[in-house]
């Protein structure tokens, strides 16, 4: 009960802030959240996420553009309730997770769309987020929750899309240096005459990383053309990006604590290389008065070849993973004139996701092969489609039926048994969702939305490998959720969001076993708070700060660890928070301070490892235009030095990955 009293409290406060309405304010129902701006130069890839009525930020361009970070997740830092996981091990650096779900790769709950195009791996893993790198992100929008029922594979916790500079004529480029060899070259270019729009994008990342054998170098390419037919719009998108990295490899907690920068003499063959592509075609086509179209084929490949040893007890590994995923999406809107309706849109879709993927791995010595432990082949294959209806009887009522159902087809070979096995039949997995808004006041918005969700096995574990020979069930999310959204003009927004998901047969991966196997985490629940401000007072000053409270527990485990009964889920903190300050002091200056933090987490589902993982992090920026034209900046990351670290059990011993100290960049940006 304290929870929900809580969140009563925190919705009352947010409502009742005194203001003055303002022109601006909105009359229809919104529950985004945006922190920063977007900036739309093109005009056929608008946020899909504007009908979907849960809880939905947004990162701004002009935020994400500015940043300094190796990998792109990190960018999620300065978006409210998000988990951050940094492993810091070359290329596989880490992930962000939402809803009481871990990063660890386990369980990978968030679906990645990269300009709507599905980018997870097979695994749910989020590889394909560094193919993008932030002088071209137009937004970032994160949906929260199982209410959105546009996608079905990997969609268990919500969605992110990342949106790219598309449309516009203009030249961007931006040029840093700072901390621990770090060097980065970017530049976004678009040129837009008679319809017909390019847009190019070339970066280069790289640095030797705090600590030893921790060099990246990563380049990234992508170009993008569209052609607006005025009735219709066609348009291509490519990309590719090839990395390179060493693996500085996991501490003792002793060297974690005496001399975080070192690394063992067994990592120092470890590392690998990654090459992504994806490459897609789109059309967006108004078919009728009252009827719209939009249709997306796409191609992604992944090549990842890996070398690494989690400690001296174990042996070095390399593990090879070749994904080549192709698929479709299509969606019809309808809008009817009714009479006895303010408004009505009929949504429909489908979408159908093929894999050919390949895992292999050996036993290594300093990279030379001494035994063969997997190679397997296996094709999955997962098609699904939806009808939702956005009803408004009037302007300040919108209610939001939807129906969702997904099949999965496939199967394996696994080359070194000689046995081919066929993929569960998870049967017709029906998700019904279901939200309503209302708008009774400018500005005030409250709603509330159920829906399902599904999880299926991730690699081998979707099929049926001996010594399982019966189909299992798909793992299936509730959840629901009821926020109040409250904006005063331009100057305040704020929201409360109260939540819970449950799973019925949770299933977790083994991250390190040769057959690619899961454990049964069983039943579980997660629920929360969410809190989030953002506020202008006055010109040239605005701020925002979020609270996230989450709880995620295993209600009925698997039999064989009925221990666990209770147990708080591993590698989840309980409570996040971030904030943030941006002030124009004086005309051509800019000066940002932000930061994020969490509270320590369990190492193990058993709960009896201790608690690690609790960190406050605040970093600074200063910017001054010397030109319309040119702006330097100076960044300090970590600047209280926090001294923090990613901790895991290995059965064994505790290991660490420390994060980085304060480190300084200083960059340059020319715009055109």
């Amino acid at each position: 009960m304290t929870l929900f009293r809580t969140a009563a409290y925190a919705a009352f406060v947010v409502a009742a802030s005194p203001a003055a309405a303002q022109s601006s304010d909105r009359d229809v129902a919104d529950t985004s959240l945006t922190v920063g701006s977007v900036v739309v130069t093109g005009t056929r890839l608008p946020r899909s996420g504007d009908e979907v009525l849960t809880s939905v930020d947004v990162l701004g361009g002009d935020l994400a553009q500015r940043q300094s970070v190796d990998n792109t997740w990190e960018l999620f830092a300065r978006l409210p309730g998000v988990t951050l996981t940094d492993f810091n091990q070359g290329n596989t650096s880490g992930r962000f997770s939402i809803r009481g779900f871990n990063g660890e790769g386990e369980i990978n709950a968030v679906k990645l769309l990269i300009d709507g195009i599905p980018s997870n791996a097979n695994d749910g893993g989020m590889v394909f987020i560094d193919m993008v790198m932030p002088l071209d992100i137009a937004a970032v929008e994160l949906v929260r929750g199982t209410a959105d029922p546009r996608y079905g594979l990997h969609n268990i916790a919500g969605n992110a899309n990342i949106l790219t500079r598309i449309g516009g004529t203009y030249l961007d480029a931006r040029a840093l240096a700072g901390a621990f060899g770090t060097y980065e070259g970017q530049v976004s270019a678009g040129i837009e005459r008679g319809g017909f729009s390019q847009n190019y994008f070339v970066g280069y990342r790289q640095t030797d990383g705090f600590r030893e054998h921790a060099d990246l170098r990563r380049a990234n390419l992508a170009g993008k053309w569209f052609y607006d037919l005025g009735g219709a719009a066609v348009g291509a998108i490519a990309r590719y990006s090839t990395a390179k990295a060493q693996e500085p490899g996991y501490l003792t907690s002793r060297d974690n604590a005496e001399n975080r920068s070192t690394s063992y003499a067994i990592s120092e063959t470890d590392g690998g290389k990654r090459r992504l592509g994806e490459y897609s075609l789109h059309l967006d086509a108004d078919v009728a008065s009252e009827l719209s179209l939009a249709a997306k084929a796409y191609v992604t490949t992944q090549f990842d070849d890996r070398y690494v040893r989690f400690s001296a007890d174990v042996s070095q590994q390399r593990r090879l993973t070749e994904e080549t995923q192709y698929g479709g999406l299509l969606t019809l809107h309808y809008r009817p004139e009714v009479a006895f309706l303010h408004r009505l849109q009929i949504e429909a879709g489908g979408d159908v996701q093929v894999q050919d993927n390949k895992s292999r791995r050996w036993l290594t010595e300093r990279r030379v092969a001494t035994r063969q432990t997997r190679d397997q082949a296996f094709d999955l294959t997962v098609y699904g489609g939806y009808v939702q209806a956005v009803i408004e009887p009037t302007g300040w009522l919108k209610i939001t039926p939807a129906w969702r159902v997904d099949r999965v087809s496939g199967e394996l070979d696994d080359r070194l048994a000689g046995a081919r096995y066929a993929v569960n039949d998870y049967g017709t997995i029906s998700q019904p969702k279901l939200s309503v808004a209302v708008t009774p006041l400018t500005g005030l918005t409250a709603y509330a939305n159920y829906g399902r969700t599904f999880q299926i096995g991730a690699g081998s574990g979707a099929y049926k490998v001996p010594p399982r020979t019966t189909d299992l069930a798909p793992s299936i999310n509730t959840g629901w959720e009821a926020g109040v959204k409250y904006a005063r003009g331009t100057w305040l927004e704020g929201r409360v969001a109260l939540w819970r998901q449950t799973a019925t047969g949770e299933i977790k991966r083994r991250l390190n076993d040769p057959n690619g196997d899961f454990d049964n985490l069983g039943e579980t629940r997660r629920q929360g708070i969410d809190v989030q401000v953002n506020l202008a007072p006055i010109a040239g000053v605005s701020l925002w700060g979020a609270y996230s409270y989450q709880h995620a527990r295993i209600r009925t485990p698997d039999p064989a660890t009925p221990a666990q009964a209770g147990n708080w889920i591993d590698h989840v903190p309980q409570n996040l928070f971030s904030g943030g300050l941006d002030l124009v002091p004086a005309a051509r200056w800019r000066v940002s301070l932000w930061g994020n933090g969490q509270f320590s987490y369990e190492l193990t589902a058993n709960n009896d490892r201790g608690r690690y993982g609790a960190y406050v992090v605040v970093s600074s920026e200063v910017a001054f235009e010397v030109t319309p034209q040119v702006e330097l900046s100076a960044q300090v990351k970590n600047l209280g030095n926090e001294q923090y670290e990613y901790v895991w059990w290995d059965g064994t011993q505790l290991l660490n990955a420390p994060a980085d100290p304060r480190a300084l960049y200083g960059a340059v940006r020319l715009r055109f």
